[in-house]
């Protein structure tokens, strides 16, 4: 259902939304929502809405009690049909060329902003994320299709002509196509990284298989009802649930797949990564997460440091790839930069995400509610400080769900397992260090490198970080945000070293060519290469 309220636009750097009518609006999708809840929902393979006898319950992080929905467990065979019918749909959609692509993508890009507080108020209870956050998902994966497309029509997709040897030749380089791409989506960002992936496969004039995670399948879901209702072909997009051992594996194996995107853990993505290839070297893209540093030197505004480590130490209960899980702060300036970001911390309102009131919302499930607590023991036990946090909400209104508080930690040596491991809790380690090279040489010293930051107004030292940072997305001086909050056709996104296998981020400008190959044409005579078109 369609929103009329005039539209706010909603990105990971807006700070705050005082403005009544959106919120009396997001009420509204929230009660419209609780209408939708416990509903079941088909798999899509081809031009099939295909039901399970089996199936499995999406539960609310939010309250355990709560179905958000019912979705098929899929098999193999499954599988195997969605990648019958994404194989069966290509040659129509590559030659459908990829102005008329980005004609049905740019619409498809419209009705999910339409649809922004609908999409956002259910995905507040698939996931729990607070409504600034669930808006701006949403409102991503529109601007994601918007921005890819612009991306194929700025390059003329992706054809362009080449030098010649003689007269009478005329040669281009076109990229085409592999075929049909799987896409293994996270429950973090259920619809961006779900949809943003599969709409640069697509734009490219691939077909695609998603998979989503099994925390949050309806966004997944609700991405592919915008493209069907905005006349993407059957086929052409194709949504199989259930488990990573049957459908994940399947993915994995199946000769029919050309490509893969994952998101998700390092450990999961680097089995994918080095099982993929089989007979020939098969395109895989994958996003593995980091350990996010930020640096506060002792030449920072401490204010803007300890608002811009909270938002990104905090966002989403730090389940985000990019979240700030450890801080290296010059030791002149620790005690008073660690006060001013646990009076924060302190401030911030946990509790149902839905409610206008909460900034801080639930963790994805019992296992990530285990690995805070399990964390909070281990800092305990080597002789950290808990600084602020450390609990578990346990009241009328949280004990159903899994609701940890934010928490900082401080005393650790540097060299802790908790400075080096991804948690994906709300789980921050701060650290004190003598000087900037220290910092940078602890901040470097882990296999990821996806997002980072610093706090400085020293020129000289900001160079110095932005020369010596291994991290694909790096930030300065950054009050919305120590290492988060990255946009389409503003920030690209994308990890070094155990963060990211190819070098080219999403969000930005290269990302759509990773899902095409080069072809050189060279015709002698009158010239009859193909364009793309």
């Amino acid at each position: 259902m369609a929103t009329t309220t005039p539209r706010m636009k909603i990105t990971y750097a807006t700070l705050s939304a005082d403005n009544e009518e959106l919120q009396s609006a997001f009420d509204a999708a929230v009660e419209r929502a609780r209408g939708e809840l416990g509903k079941a929902y088909p798999m899509i393979i081809g031009d099939e809405e295909r039901h399970r006898d089996e199936t499995f319950e999406d539960r609310s992080p939010i309250d355990r009690d709560i179905v958000v929905s019912r979705f098929p467990v899929g098999t193999r065979q499954d599988v195997r049909d969605a990648v019958a019918a994404a194989r069966e749909a290509f040659p129509s959609w590559r030659d459908l060329g990829w102005r008329r692509r980005i004609e049905l993508m740019r619409r498809a890009a419209d009705l999910i902003s339409e649809r922004q507080f609908d999409h956002a108020a259910q995905m507040s209870f698939e996931v729990g994320k607070n409504r600034l956050e669930a808006l701006g998902d949403v409102e991503e994966t529109a601007d994601l299709l918007r921005y890819y497309s612009d991306e194929m029509e700025r390059n003329e997709g992706f054809s362009r002509p080449m030098g010649s040897l003689s007269p009478t030749e005329k040669t281009r380089s076109v990229l085409k196509p592999h075929g049909v791409w799987a896409v293994i989506s996270p429950f973090n960002f259920p619809m961006a990284l779900a949809g943003g992936p599969a709409a640069g496969a697509m734009i490219a004039g691939n077909t695609v298989v998603l998979k989503p995670s099994s925390d949050a399948p309806l966004m997944a879901y609700r991405f592919g009802e915008a493209l069907r209702d905005a006349g993407v072909p059957a086929g052409v997009f194709n949504l199989v649930t259930g488990p990573g051992e049957t459908v994940g594996a399947e993915l994995q194996e199946n000769p029919g797949i050309d490509g893969m995107v994952f998101t998700g853990s390092y450990e999961v993505g680097m089995k994918l990564y080095t099982g993929f290839t089989r007979d020939y070297p098969r395109p895989i893209i994958t996003e593995m997460g980091g350990k996010n540093p930020a640096i506060v030197t002792a030449n920072a505004d401490l204010d803007e440091a300890a608002e811009g480590v909270m938002r990104s130490a905090f966002g989403f209960d730090g389940q985000k790839c990019s979240a700030n899980s450890r801080v290296y702060v010059e030791r002149g300036v620790a005690h008073e930069f660690v006060d001013r970001l646990v009076e924060r911390a302190r401030s911030i309102s946990v509790g149902d995400p839905t409610r206008r009131d909460s900034w801080m919302g639930p963790v994805i499930n019992e296992g990530a509610l285990r690995k805070f607590t399990d964390a909070v023991d281990e800092a305990r036990r080597d002789g950290g400080a808990i600084e602020a946090g450390g609990e578990v909400l346990r009241d009328d209104d949280t004990g159903r769900g899994y609701f940890p508080t934010p928490t900082v930690v401080t005393g650790l040596p540097l060299e802790h397992r908790l400075f080096r491991d991804e948690l994906f809790v709300p789980f921050l380690v701060v650290g004190e260090v003598d000087s900037l090279d220290e910092a940078l040489r602890h901040a470097n010293a882990t296999p990821y490198g996806l997002t980072a930051g610093i706090f400085s107004r020293d020129q000289s030292e900001v160079q110095r970080f932005l020369d010596t940072i291994q991290a694909g997305v790096v930030y300065v001086n950054r009050r919305a945000g120590a290492t988060t909050g990255a946009w389409p056709g503003i920030q690209s996104f994308g990890g070094w070293k155990g963060s990211g296998s190819s070098g080219k981020s999403g969000l930005g400008p290269y990302y759509v060519q990773q899902f095409m190959r080069e072809q050189s044409q060279t015709v002698i005579g009158d010239e009859t290469g193909s364009d793309g078109e």
